[in-house]
């Protein structure tokens, strides 16, 4: 069974930085996208950035691109999300994702999509909060 706990998160000012980190375990498939979503009151989940385990190809949303980063340790089955130059915009619960997939083309799209339905293992997120 395939388990995920995000860490990482809190109370940061408008510019400031935060990296979640979401560590993975009971994944049994050598082919695997981990990403990264995020859910403000009232608004839909949507993705946020997302990592394929057999090349580290990422995606980024365009609201973060240039300030979010996604990284993988493999040797502490972890993946972060290094956020910088956050907005209050960016306040919001952040779950990490995994879903895993032998087809090549088919794992690239789910990170490209980034469909939170296409995710079937889901962590229990973590809040961020951009204020002053």
């Amino acid at each position: 069974q395939v388990q995920l706990v995000e860490s990482g998160g809190g109370l940061v000012q408008p510019g400031g930085s935060l990296r979640l980190s979401c560590e993975v375990s009971g994944f049994t498939s050598d082919y695997y996208a981990i990403g990264w979503f995020r859910q403000a009151p009232g608004k839909e989940r949507e993705g946020v950035s997302c990592i394929s385990s057999n090349d580290g190809s990422t995606y980024y949303a365009n609201s973060v691109l240039g300030r979010f980063t996604i990284s993988r340790d493999n040797a502490k089955n972890t993946v972060y999300l290094q956020m910088n130059s956050l907005k209050p915009e960016d306040t919001a619960a952040y779950y990490c994702a995994a879903e895993d997939e032998n087809d090549l083309a088919l794992l690239f799209r789910l990170c490209v999509l980034s469909r939170p339905a296409d995710f079937g293992s889901w962590g229990h997120g973590t809040q961020v909060t951009v204020s002053s």
